[in-house]
């Protein structure tokens, strides 16, 4: 089951960062089809957000068609969007690690270490998998 971390300052209402959440676990496999995700009430506890802000989250889930509501049984996956096999990404978020760690014994900030991702990925984008440069 996903557990929700909602941080007040970074400036995303905290709805999203639930919506975001529950779509990283989809990603990485950590939900499938089928699971149910937390109350209402477990969400409002672990994480101190109000009941009406978990519901605009799971109504937003609910209308991308990654969940739906069951009457009186919870919120329920009904969509997956990970599009590879979880040993792939366990062991492609194994070296990330790594090199998280590695970045942040260079002296690396978060900030830092996430310009340093978004500008691999852009220059990803720019030149295509096989490195030709489609600018």
């Amino acid at each position: 089951m996903v557990e929700f971390r909602i941080d007040r300052d970074s400036g995303l209402p905290a709805y999203l960062q639930l919506v975001r959440q529950v779509r990283e676990a989809l990603r990485l496999g950590w939900l499938e089809p089928g699971d149910r995700l937390p109350t209402v009430r477990e969400v409002v506890a672990t994480s101190g957000v109000n009941a009406n802000t978990v519901l605009k989250a799971y109504r937003e889930l609910e209308h991308s068609g990654l969940v739906e509501a069951r009457q009186g049984a919870g919120t329920f996956v009904t969509a997956s969007l990970g599009t590879a096999p979880v040993e792939v990404m366990a062991k492609l978020r194994g070296l990330i690690a790594d090199w998280v760690h590695e970045a942040r014994d260079a002296g690396l900030d978060d900030e830092d270490i996430d310009a340093l991702v978004r500008d691999v990925l852009t220059d990803h984008d720019v030149k295509g998998a096989n490195g030709d440069d489609h600018r």
